[in-house]
C-alpha cells in the first residue's frame, strides 16, 4: 500500500485497514496513523525526498478521511 503514488489511495487504504482489523487496541484513527509512521520511520534515510512527501501527504490526506483537524 505504502508504493501506491496517490497519498488518497494510500490514505484510503490505510483507513480501510484499521477500520477492518479485529486486532488493534487504540480507534482506527490512531490505529491507520502509527502504521503510517513506522513505515516511515523503519525506512530512515532510506525513503527517498519524494517518497517522504508523498507519505506526509498522505498522512494529511489520513486526517481528513477521520474528519481530524490537521496541525
Amino acid at each position: 500500500m505504502f508504493a501506491l503514488e496517490d497519498p488518497k489511495e494510500i490514505a484510503a487504504s490505510l483507513k480501510r485497514s484499521a477500520e477492518a482489523s479485529k486486532r488493534r487496541k487504540a480507534d482506527p484513527f490512531r490505529s491507520a496513523m502509527s502504521m503510517l509512521v513506522f513505515y516511515m520511520n523503519r525506512a530512515g534515510k532510506n525513503l527517498s525526498e519524494e517518497d517522504r512527501a508523498r507519505l506526509e501527504k498522505a498522512k494529511d490526506e489520513l486526517r481528513k478521511a477521520f474528519g481530524k483537524e490537521a496541525k
